[in-house]
């Protein structure tokens, strides 16, 4: 869904040259199977999990929102109250859309892939 929206809005290219990694939801991000920090590094992960050497070893890992990583992303460090709430306040402006519910039982394309899913009894 998000690799399809943020193409449809234009952003997926731009992020793919700044280095984004999108990745593909499931139980590999919690396990921690995902790419490693530098050691030491100082990281904000949009994650639910963290626990000792789990991103790099001996990284400083500090789970957030994704407004707050992405405050932290355009700063390039950890933003602080102040300079978090005069980003939320340009974010506030545009949330009906940005945070709109996404209702999937009535988008054609993902009707569509539901309808083609093949269910296989159990043997």
């Amino acid at each position: 869904m998000d690799r399809d929206q943020l193409t449809e809005e234009g952003y997926y290219g731009i992020f793919g040259r700044a280095g984004v990694r999108i990745e593909t939801p499931g139980c590999s991000l919690c396990m921690g199977n995902q790419a490693r920090v530098a050691d030491k590094a100082t990281v904000m992960s949009t994650s639910t999990r963290n626990f000792p050497n789990r991103l790099g070893t001996g990284a400083n890992v500090f789970l957030s929102s994704a407004e707050l990583a992405a405050v932290g992303a355009i700063l390039g460090r950890i933003p602080t109250k102040e300079e978090y709430l005069e980003y939320a306040s340009q974010i506030d402006a545009t949330a009906a859309d940005t945070y709109r519910y996404l209702n999937f039982h009535r988008m054609q394309d993902y009707v569509k892939k539901a309808d083609e899913v093949i269910f296989q009894e159990p043997a």
